[in-house]
């Protein structure tokens, strides 16, 4: 090897990694370098980077490529619902009945209508049976509705991959879900299994919240190997339990249930039978509510400024999809993926962006049919700072290097000690061959800069893409032209 050829790229190297001692070097010729690394050999990666202020471009590289964005889709989701639905928007889920009062009687039918909150909990549906208890009903003479009609009956979404079935972040979709933590990851219960100190002997299981609507096959044992798991065989709610936990070690995990309408019909009744509530009548899945239904109770969720802070700090993706559908609802009455992309299209050319630019078929990015460029993600971020809900929004990215999960998000381990700690501002994105990372970082000299980095068809695991990622902000918050 001739040493002379290579010195330029070695003394880059060693600048990007932090050493003073190299004579400073223009930022587009570190990112042009970046951008060549291994880790992108025959895949596709494109990186735009603007001035926040002017909109001027500072560096591109298959900006106009139209690529996956996994999760940064998010970002036009969230974006669009605080225009469409605005800050202030609440979910709300509702007990009505069309029936009078007969002393601790209810003569007519009554109604649980869900309308999309993915944040409800257990508690919650406890309350709103606490209250009609307070109100002194202690029988419903007619039958008990479960109305999710808000929503379609589309529960999955548009080429969602099989294999993310039965996980927390492929959850199905419905207006009325329920969530068992204060992550928002409706449409899923957490199964913990704790395994005994002696080898050999079944794991101990429970689920959370606690509800009979799943079905355990228990062959978990403990003992070594660690390769403990869960599977939910399609269409139905047998949660298969296998393979060996370390003895007396415990395991967590969130698994999506088959139509969380159904969920929510058992914890219902069960929070009814613990208010000493009786339901003569039969249980109804899908029922609408009759315009002329009084309601009885109402439970409401935080406001839309509040809630996309566990939406983007933590990537959920049914929190997105119940906005793309509330979105389809505000705008066309429907609520219908397709009616909120409209929603998100009408947001768009709003802002004098071009919604046939990109792809759009669910809220989350979890489907490949999404297709965004850099541009179109920078062009975003540009409108986005000029909206009086910016700050809020702002706020909600995961701030790189900062240990608080609402804080940090999925930026919480990256970048620390580094000029983009606690400086860059933004939006990851991952499947398998996708990385992405779309945000705000200041430079040193105080100027705050909008990118967009977004990588497909790579073959090696995500670390090394990460890593330039890493490397791609670390370099702009140093910017020299």
């Amino acid at each position: 090897m001739h040493v002379g050829r290579w010195l330029p790229l070695l003394c880059l190297s060693v600048f990007i990694g932090g050493c003073a001692s190299v004579s400073p070097t223009s930022t587009p010729a570190i990112l042009d370098h970046l951008l060549a690394d291994p880790a992108f050999n025959g895949a596709t990666v494109s990186l735009m980077v603007r001035d926040a202020r002017s909109g001027t471009t500072l560096y591109q590289h298959n900006a106009r490529t139209r690529l996956v964005p996994a999760s940064n889709l998010k970002l036009l989701t969230t974006a669009a619902a605080m225009d469409v639905l605005g800050p202030h928007y609440r979910f709300s889920t509702q007990v009505l009945s069309t029936g009078g009062r007969q002393g601790e009687r209810l003569a007519g039918n009554m109604y649980l209508r869900g309308l999309g909150d993915p944040t409800v909990q257990f508690a919650d549906y406890q309350a709103l049976a606490a209250q009609l208890a307070s109100q002194g009903v202690r029988e419903v003479q007619g039958d008990l509705v479960f109305d999710d009609t808000w929503f379609d009956a589309e529960r999955l979404g548009v080429d969602w991959a099989q294999d993310d079935e039965s996980t927390y972040y492929g959850a199905q979709i419905s207006a009325l879900t329920v969530s068992p933590d204060s992550d928002f990851d409706a449409g899923t219960l957490i199964v913990t299994a704790k395994a005994p100190v002696a080898v050999g002997q079944p794991v101990n299981v429970s689920v959370s919240p606690a509800t009979d609507y799943v079905q355990l096959s228990n062959r978990a044992v403990s003992g070594p190997g660690n390769d403990y798991g869960i599977t939910r065989q399609h269409g139905t709610n047998l949660l298969q339990l296998r393979g060996a936990l370390a003895p007396g070690k415990q395991s967590r995990q969130w698994v999506s249930v088959w139509e969380p309408t159904q969920l929510v019909a058992n914890l219902f009744e069960q929070a009814l039978a613990q208010q000493g509530i009786k339901v003569q009548g039969r249980r109804v899945i899908g029922g609408a509510t009759p315009a002329t239904a009084t309601t009885l109770a109402e439970h409401q969720s935080a406001p839309l400024q509040d809630l996309i802070t566990p939406l983007l700090k933590l990537s959920n993706n049914n929190m997105s999809e119940a906005l793309l559908k509330a979105m389809g609802r505000k705008t066309a009455d429907a609520g219908t993926a397709a009616a909120g992309v409209a929603a998100v299209a009408g947001f768009m050319t709003r802002q004098g962006l071009d919604p046939s630019a990109l792809s759009q078929v669910d809220g989350s990015g979890l489907s490949r049919r999404n297709l965004v460029s850099s541009q179109t993600f920078t062009d975003l971020l540009l409108a986005s700072a000029r909206q009086p809900w910016f700050d809020a929004w702002y706020t909600a990215l995961p701030i790189a290097g900062d240990p608080d999960r609402m804080v940090g998000g999925s930026l919480r381990y990256r970048l620390r000690g580094t000029a983009a700690q606690n400086n860059l501002h933004a939006k990851t994105g991952s499947m398998a061959g996708v990385s992405s990372l779309s945000g705000y970082i200041t430079d040193a000299n105080g100027r705050r800069l909008v990118f967009s980095m977004v990588s497909n068809n790579y073959l090696s695991d995500a670390a090394p893409v990460r890593a330039v990622e890493n490397r791609v902000a670390r370099a702009l918050a140093q910017w020299q032209d």
